[in-house]
């Protein structure tokens, strides 16, 4: 039966053509079965385009308004050099992630600068030492283990007596218990960091750590206690802020004082002094009034917020209840 024809494809031209039913809402059928298929949008070459709103062109750029020019002589000259202080980051600028490799293995710092995460892969049989209780994930391969090294000198300090050891293969994500930042230090062999026993994350196999002690002085108002870490050896150490980490690299001879509370590694000297009452910095009771002068030649690294203040502060406003 011809009628039949109406459930197969006929072929193009055949006239069965109109048996086939227009999809909804469609016109009535004209002859063409192509009308029942909207054709995709098509570009009027009579359109204004700038109607539509485009973005500027690199030939349409938009207009700037700039400021009235002003003498050189007005143009105040900037009261120290900027170019030696500056967020340590990686060189994509701030908040962009720092990649690296070491001995073994390689690493990346994301999520900055205030939920900052180190990601190391570490390579068969590669060993990595971490601060305990800092492991956020790891490769099943990746052998855990946490060694008790009694010392007098950090029963005393308050620090923890256990040390994390990882060996690869494998991932292994690490972060501090602080919200903020972390940078690598690089040690050559020759030169030597002190961080403060807070601030210390991770190191490779080539890094000593070691508890050196402070002056009572320094030990009492630095605000790094009686104890901090020492460095050495050759490889890579990350350490972690509170807050954003600032960067200061200081030439030979030159000084640059950082309040007490905000250190968080450095390899130059440094003394502390009582500067003058009043104004932000107040009481000698409270260990403000005193901050510390670091003489380059060298680098310090220091936190954008103090663990103490921000202690005081959730406790005045009833935190911890």
């Amino acid at each position: 039966m011809s009628s039949n024809q109406q459930y197969y494809p006929p072929p193009p031209g055949a006239p069965h053509q109109a048996y086939y039913p227009p999809p909804p809402g469609a016109p009535e059928h004209n002859g063409q079965h192509q009308q029942y298929y909207p054709p995709p949008p098509q570009s009027d070459a009579s359109h204004d385009r700038k109607s539509w709103g485009r973005p500027p062109s690199q030939s349409e750029q938009p207009p700037v308004y700039a400021s009235p020019a002003r003498p050189q002589s007005e143009i105040p000259a900037p009261s120290h050099d900027m170019s030696r202080l500056s967020l340590a980051s990686s060189t994509g600028g701030p908040g962009a992630d720092d990649v690296g490799t070491f001995n073994g293995g390689s690493y990346r710092i994301s999520h900055r600068s205030t939920n900052t995460l180190l990601t190391i892969q570490l390579a068969i049989n590669c060993p990595l030492h971490a601060k305990p209780g800092t492991m956020l994930g790891m490769s099943p391969s990746i052998t855990l283990s946490g060694a008790l090294k009694f010392s007098l000198k950090k029963f005393v300090a308050g620090g923890a007596l256990t040390s994390t050891n990882l060996t690869g293969p494998g991932e292994v994500l690490l972060a501090p218990s602080m919200p903020g930042d972390i940078v690598v230090l690089q040690l050559d062999g020759a030169s030597t960091w002190r961080v403060g026993k807070d601030n210390w994350l991770a190191a490779t196999a080539g890094v000593n750590k070691d508890v050196k002690a402070q002056t009572i002085g320094k030990a009492i108002f630095s605000g790094e206690g009686l104890y901090t870490y020492t460095l050495t050896g050759n490889g890579l150490a990350w350490v972690a802020s509170f807050g954003a980490i600032i960067r200061k690299d200081l030439t030979q001879g030159e000084h640059y004082i950082i309040d007490n509370y905000h250190l968080v590694a450095w390899n130059c000297k440094y003394n502390l002094e009582r500067v003058a009452s009043g104004g932000i910095i107040s009481e000698l009771s409270s260990a403000e009034g005193l901050v510390c002068r670091f003489v380059g030649p060298g680098t310090v690294y220091f936190q954008t917020r103090s663990p103490v203040a921000f202690a005081a502060w959730a406790a005045a406003h009833g935190g911890g209840k």
